[in-house]
């Protein structure tokens, strides 16, 4: 179980949020072990998408299968390995690095020797080893984001679900924390990351194109930009957008 692979399926999902159709009959596959990016402006539905993959919001209609190496499951099974990183993330600014690290280990009842293990990774594996004494509130936006990437990798998840994790991050920042991500994904962990930077979206090993609450897209990144004879994703989203003006979808 604790390396088993994990997919997740949509069929038909639909959220209202007050006035809002936050959701449409929604229909996604994000295979186990992929880099999956759910790419869409802002207001397309991303967070309302991934806040009911992970059961903090219950959909009106569909369904959600889940499965661990192939075989189906409830998401009560999977759940203590799934992670989720939010948008807005809840750190605590007069805690430093390492303080937020022995909260994590703590509230996640990690064994000494586990955590000390992961601790040593992490922190190499984000380059922190010499800010671990840094209060949350002082450091840079490309830190504060990597501490909530490691907070949220300490109890080894087998799936990741990322909200946004590099808006307002600096370009060195962002490519930074793409190469942690690439790193999770060649051990098979399933990665989620929701993002509404289009040349995002090439880096990706599937996306998933949602817009107002609905399904427009999904495929290869480069397969679906040749499909529609456009050369980037902004691009590609104007086209539909064109085109549906004009009646043509």
């Amino acid at each position: 179980m604790d390396n088993a692979t994990i997919g997740i399926t949509t069929r038909d999902l639909s959220k209202r949020l007050k006035q809002t159709q936050a959701l449409s009959g929604v229909s996604l596959s994000f295979d186990a072990g992929g880099m999956h990016g759910l790419i869409g402006p802002e207001g397309a539905g991303k967070t309302t998408l991934l806040r009911t993959l992970i059961g903090l919001l219950r959909p009106d209609r569909g369904e959600i299968d889940y499965t661990s190496d192939g075989r189906s499951v409830p998401l009560a099974e999977i759940r203590g390995r799934i992670a989720y990183m939010p948008q807005q993330q809840s750190l605590y600014a007069d805690l430093s690095v390492a303080e937020h690290l022995d909260f994590f280990r703590a509230l996640y009842e990690l064994p000494a020797a586990e955590y000390q293990g992961r601790r040593r990774e992490l922190l190499h594996m984000t380059r922190m080893e010499q800010f671990t004494g840094r209060p949350a509130g002082k450091l840079s936006g490309g830190m504060y984001k990597k501490l909530g990437l490691m907070c949220a990798l300490l109890r080894s998840p087998r799936a990741v679900i990322l909200d946004e994790p590099t808006n307002g991050v600096d370009p060195i920042s962002r490519r930074e924390f793409w190469e942690l991500l690439y790193g999770l994904s060649a051990r098979k962990i399933l990665i989620i990351i929701a993002t509404s930077y289009m040349d995002e979206a090439e880096r990706c090993s599937r996306v998933h194109l949602i817009e107002s609450g609905q399904r427009l897209a999904e495929g290869e990144p480069r397969a679906l930009l040749k499909e529609e004879g456009v050369d980037d994703f902004d691009a590609f989203f104007i086209k539909r957008q064109t085109d549906v003006s004009h009646g043509q979808r």
